[in-house]
């Protein structure tokens, strides 16, 4: 898949691993030796997580409900364990119930999560608690070990869960690790699940874009007029949210749509691909970023980039895209963070 990216930029590989090393870096540094390294999962043309594996609910046990989760929702926790703890196998207890719907592999989730030392308690790693936002985390089923996607599994939103991970699903495949051993107790608060399209109120709109009309699952599908394109940038709000206006910089989760003015054919698209895709707005060419700043959470927008805001010179050769092309994105703004 051809992401709006900036010329200089990289899509990210996806090999598994803990977690990203962005959100939680110092409990990875001790998980990852022997492990592969890589990044926040990112679907592709050829490489997605839509087929990954279902993840199990994990169930209550002795250890989970023996450890003692104190602060408020949304606050960094601190933990009492009554002793070193180890666990033949991952258990999580519902420590503060939550009231919206039940986190699933698929899902883009809005956390906050600490990570403490089952043998000691001294916290490991933290992160998420700078605002309602949270960490956007993917749940794919098989990125992350599986102490983790267990972790942010199962959880109704506005929920707080403490989870006793096994060695053996914190560090799969290392010597020694199918026996008890030093457990990982994982507080995650679930914050929200990100909507899959954007459901603002709908705009008017005026002449001279093209006309988007939105399957029942939101796809959109772009018809652009015969006449030439525009010379200028333009932006049009097709629904507008109620949510958080875009910062710049900021990292916004998206569903996007990519089409070709002089072809009229799709060249990019995050629809179908399984899994909701995240972007920074100074790693993206200028019209898609310029698109999502000063938007709101919950709107759908449609942008005309000519090429000077878009690819520019040197086009895009993998998607079609010539040095003098005008593009169309229809961007449905999900979250920001």
């Amino acid at each position: 898949m051809i992401r709006p990216l900036r010329a200089s930029s990289t899509t990210p590989a996806t090999r598994r691993r803990p977690w990203a090393v962005a959100v939680l870096p110092v409990i990875v540094v001790a998980l990852v030796a022997g492990c592969t390294g890589g990044s926040e999962p990112t679907p592709t043309g050829d490489d997605s997580t839509a087929a990954a594996a279902p993840t199990t609910c994990l169930e209550s046990g002795a250890e989970s409900d023996s450890v003692d989760v104190s602060g408020a929702f949304g606050e960094k926790p601190s933990i009492g364990l009554p002793a070193p703890l180890t666990a033949a196998e991952t258990q999580q207890t519902v420590v503060v119930p939550g009231d919206g719907p039940t986190t699933e592999v698929g899902d883009v989730v809005q956390v906050a999560i600490t990570v403490f030392d089952a043998e000691t308690g001294a916290e490991l790693s933290t992160a998420g608690y700078t605002g309602s936002a949270g960490e956007q985390l993917t749940i794919s089923g098989d990125f992350y070990v599986p102490g983790i996607e267990g972790a942010l599994s199962c959880a109704q939103a506005g929920s707080r869960t403490v989870t006793v991970a096994s060695a053996a699903d914190m560090q799969p495949g290392s010597p020694g690790t199918d026996a008890p051993n030093p457990a990982t107790v994982i507080v995650v608060d679930t914050f929200s699940i990100v909507p899959t399209r954007a459901t603002g109120a709908d705009q008017p709109v005026q002449s001279g874009f093209p006309e988007v009309e939105l399957a029942d699952d939101g796809r959109p599908t772009v018809t652009v007029p015969d006449d030439d394109p525009p010379a200028d940038l333009r932006i049009e709000v097709l629904k507008k949210g109620d949510g958080a206006v875009v910062p710049d910089p900021a990292n916004v989760t998206v569903q996007y749509q990519g089409t070709n003015w002089r072809t009229g054919e799709v060249f990019d698209e995050s629809w179908g691909k399984g899994t909701l895709t995240p972007f920074s707005t100074d790693q993206v060419v200028s019209g898609f970023a310029q698109a999502m700043i000063g938007q709101t959470v919950g709107s759908q927008v449609v942008v005309i980039v000519p090429p000077a805001d878009g690819y520019g010179e040197a086009g895009e050769a993998g998607a079609g895209i010539e040095p003098t092309d005008t593009l169309v994105f229809v961007i449905d703004i999900l979250a920001v963070a």
